[in-house]
């Protein structure tokens, strides 16, 4: 029996991103719905090699016969449909922000904490981490399970494509406004995004730190240990897909960093590229439009106690996005419905 599944967000970044990917991996749907706001209603969307789906508005779609929702329409609108979507009978898979630290919402990455997922029946809803959080500890699970992890400090290296279509744009249109010697003023970022690094994502909160950093340190408690102590510096940088990160671990036991580059290459969803020549490590441009996380610059950290580091690299849009949600769509008909 195939399913029905409604794409909610289906016209932006991710959205478009969840129906590419549907369709690559054949998931046994009878019926996919794209929606969208008012104004893109009856815009086409692409739906793979099954062709185009006609977008229809959110606001007004009634959810009744739906099996599974997958949601990124922004948080704002996610926290009113996604529970309006869960009343109807679906279950949702929500990648915004506004359901993942709530207690009975689980808050999965399939190859860290896919037993998680039975506690979907509280509310219907599954919450999908933020795109930072989701490929560091798919990197961090083995290791954790091998030598128990103690503290973690990460600084990130994040695509304008992480603030949609308009980040992307944004950083296009500065970039040819500098060879043609004309000045735009940033919209999206609080400061010039091309050529230049902005260690500011979200909000700021009232101990100094952003909104994107308290993610990444209430997320990976959630998901993989709340006793692992986590700091985080995150940066948006002048490239338009795939995250990468900078992390430094420090560990209960010894860890060797050959036995540490074997457990990352055996974990499902992780590709170990780590040579230590010119090249032999993974960029962001490289891996956009592939599904693994990336782990390269593999060496111990002599300056703590039991200590490693790495170089981590994803797309944001796939396995930071889209891909997790379709997994988790994937273990949840497979294992529960």
């Amino acid at each position: 029996m195939g399913y029905r599944v409604a794409v909610v967000g289906a016209t932006g970044n991710v959205g478009r991103e969840m129906l590419q990917i549907l369709a690559e991996r054949n998931f046994p749907a009878d019926e996919v719905v794209a929606l969208a706001s008012a104004r893109s209603a009856g815009r086409q969307i692409s739906f793979g090699e099954h062709g185009t789906l006609k977008c229809q508005d959110l606001a007004r779609y009634d959810f009744k016969g739906i099996d599974l929702v997958l949601s990124s329409p922004g948080a704002k609108v996610s926290a009113e449909n996604s529970p309006r979507a869960a009343r109807a009978g679906a279950i949702v898979i929500d990648n915004t922000s506004h359901f993942r630290m709530d207690p009975d919402v689980p808050l999965v990455v399939p190859e860290v904490n896919a037993p998680a997922i039975a506690g979907y029946t509280r509310r219907n809803i599954i919450a999908n981490p933020n795109c930072s959080t989701i490929q560091m500890v798919v990197a961090l699970k083995p290791l954790h399970a091998a030598a128990t992890i103690r503290r973690v400090v990460v600084a990130t290296y994040q695509s304008t494509s992480g603030a949609g279509k308009e980040g992307m744009d944004e950083l296009l249109n500065q970039t040819k406004s500098f060879f043609v010697n004309q000045t735009l003023d940033p919209r999206k970022f609080t400061k010039d995004i091309a050529f230049n690094v902005i260690p500011h994502i979200d909000q700021f909160m009232d101990d100094g730190s952003t909104k994107e950093e308290w993610k990444m340190v209430v997320e990976t408690k959630k998901i993989l240990d709340p006793k692992i102590k986590v700091h985080a510096t995150c940066v948006r940088v002048p490239t338009f897909v795939g995250h990468a990160e900078a992390v430094n671990i420090e560990f209960e036991q010894p860890l060797e960093e050959e036995d540490a580059r074997r457990l990352l290459a055996a974990q499902p969803g992780i590709l170990v590229v780590d040579r230590r020549e010119n090249g032999g490590y993974v960029t962001p441009k490289e891996i956009t439009g592939q599904d693994g996380v990336f782990v390269s610059r593999v060496r111990s950290d002599p300056t703590v106690e039991n200590g490693l580091a790495l170089w981590i690299v994803s797309d944001n849009l796939r396995k930071g996005a889209a891909l997790n949600a379709v997994q988790i769509a994937e273990e949840l008909v497979r294992s529960y419905v």
